[in-house]
């Protein structure tokens, strides 16, 4: 099936089906036709497993005559080793010059073949190097699949804070195989369904009762949260008001991934932070205790956690250089009702009664 994703800037697709990597140059044909390098960006633990079919892929449909041109692509790559670390200003300026050594031009593309840290940095080089070249998300984990992959956000950290040196920048097209999550280690799978709560929990009662279901159809689950993130990112493409929804438990989350080096993964610093915020929301009455009992059978239901032993000043003080922040107030996402969060801006210093 195929998403469809209108913005701005852009119009693309997001392909999802068992299998779709063999297709890849037949989409990348279709939406860049006179590409002549394709530079994949990937990391040491995805390299290879897929990078290999994906070039396969791309030689195989470019070798033949696109649309009358006779293009022969050449594919080049460029791995980063795993993890968060390599989502840096360093890591940044090494594949912009690579990109420059490689003589990859506007008319090229990049390929972020991998989990989110390929995507947002693949994706930010991508928005800047050269003012901007075309780049394919192709994720092969549920957290890029159904999250980072979609809407246009790129970005590296910084000593201060994460994703805090980016851009928006939409993808020309998303190819998403839920094939490849039968090589993610379960830890690794977990992190991505702390994502697919947060959808339902910010925006579909009826996620959240699929999700407590016994069986799962992984190509649907993937489908359903990217319509969901797809439809408030046309809403918000710029992250200004109703797509700050989608940060639901990353305040919190950020600041115990910085607290920690980036030991506890994204997705069960989200978690933490989202029942962090539902159980303060239940305390001061503005939610039902029914949002907090399917909260937390859903994270015990997919092994993610509900606590950190990072203390309450510490997590605060590391929110404090969160982008969410303005002046001295910060915007927080409030559960109200199962499916329903709301905006709520609170001056800085009550973010601490959201903590605990």
């Amino acid at each position: 099936m195929t998403v469809q994703v209108k913005t701005s800037s852009s119009e693309y697709g997001i392909h999802i089906e068992n299998g779709i990597l063999a297709k890849t140059g037949e989409i990348l044909a279709s939406v860049l036709p006179h590409a002549k390098t394709f530079a994949i960006v990937s990391d040491k633990n995805v390299a290879p497993l897929y990078e290999q079919a994906v070039a396969d892929a791309i030689a195989d449909t470019f070798s033949n005559t696109i649309s009358g041109s006779g293009i022969n692509a050449a594919v080049i790559s460029y791995t980063i080793p795993p993890g968060e670390k390599s989502k840096s200003a360093a890591q940044f300026f090494q594949l912009a010059n690579w990109l420059a050594e490689s003589q990859v031009t506007r008319t090229d593309a990049i390929i972020a073949l991998g989990g989110g840290v390929v995507g947002d940095l693949a994706g930010f080089v991508a928005a800047t190097y050269l003012r901007g070249i075309p780049f394919v998300q192709i994720p092969t984990t549920l957290l890029a699949m159904v999250d980072s992959s979609v809407g246009g956000k790129t970005a590296v950290d910084i000593p201060a804070g994460k994703n805090l040196v980016g851009a928006f920048f939409q993808p020309t097209a998303v190819i998403c195989d839920p094939y490849a999550l039968k090589t993610l280690p379960a830890e690794i799978f977990a992190d991505g369904m702390a994502e697919v709560i947060k959808h339902g929990m910010i925006r579909s009662s009826n996620l959240l009762g699929e999700l407590q279901s016994p069986n799962v159809n992984l190509a649907e689950l993937i489908a359903a949260n990217v319509k969901i993130k797809r439809d408030i990112v046309q809403l918000d493409e710029f992250d200004t008001g109703e797509r700050q929804l989608l940060n639901f438990g990353h305040t919190i989350g950020h600041a115990i991934e910085n607290l920690s080096g980036f030991e506890v993964s994204h997705g069960r610093a989200v978690a933490i932070g989202m029942h962090m915020v539902t159980r303060a929301a239940v305390k001061k009455g503005v939610c039902p205790p029914e949002c907090l009992t399917i909260l937390e059978e859903l994270l015990a239901k997919f092994e993610l956690p509900r606590e950190t032993n990072f203390p309450a000043e510490k997590i605060f003080t590391a929110a404090l250089t969160d982008k969410k922040r303005t002046a001295d107030t910060i915007t927080e996402v409030i559960p109200v009702a199962p499916g329903v969060c709301e905006l709520k801006k609170i001056p800085v210093g009550e973010l601490m009664e959201w903590i605990g």
